[in-house]
């Protein structure tokens, strides 16, 4: 395979290679409401020049045709900077409970607010307390050291075990004796 190496900071309309980025650059009046959007349309103003080689292959990626919509048969949350769902999706795990409604709210910002990242990670957490829930629930108590990976930690790394074991025992040993200490005064 021949690798083609492009000097981007020559104008050249007939290069075909340039046809996707000025596709993109005739786009980007339509989605200027979008902070950000085609930032890297110009390709005169490729911020990895000259350190990326070329293969010509870069920009025939934006002529594709769009897949066909996979069917919306869950809520699918998504970023409020983009004007439409992707065309294909994940839909294990569709917001619920006490942690989709973080989720929820979490998108009502956008992805460059702490306030929407935040929001994501203390939805996981909560997320996780819920299955922590519905497991006793249903299949009474979860066995943690299995779920954690303990048995194959013991197995292919046992100087690591003994040394997460003693570390935690140390830590606790300290934290008890010094709560100890401050009742006493």
């Amino acid at each position: 395979m021949e690798t083609i190496i492009i000097d981007i900071n020559r104008n050249d309309s007939d290069n075909p290679e340039f046809d996707g980025a000025l596709a993109l650059t005739e786009m980007a009046p339509q989605y200027r409401h979008i902070n950000g959007w085609g930032i890297d349309a110009d390709p005169n103003n490729e911020p990895t020049y000259p350190m990326k080689r070329y293969t010509g292959d870069d920009h025939e990626r934006l002529n594709y045709e769009r897949p066909p919509q996979q069917p919306v048969t869950v809520e699918i949350l998504h970023s409020n900077e983009r004007p439409n769902i992707s065309a294909v999706f994940g839909t294990v795990n569709p917001p619920s409970g006490l942690s989709g409604r973080i989720r929820r709210l979490a998108f009502r910002y956008s992805e460059e607010s702490l306030k929407h990242w935040f929001a994501l990670v203390l939805a996981d957490r909560i997320n996780m307390i819920e299955g922590i829930i519905s497991d006793m629930k249903n299949d009474g108590m979860p066995n943690v050291f299995a779920e954690m990976g303990w048995g194959a930690e013991w197995k292919y790394n046992k100087k690591g075990v003994v040394k997460k074991l003693l570390i935690t025992v140390a830590v606790t040993a300290l934290l008890v004796m010094y709560l100890r200490r401050r009742n006493r005064k």
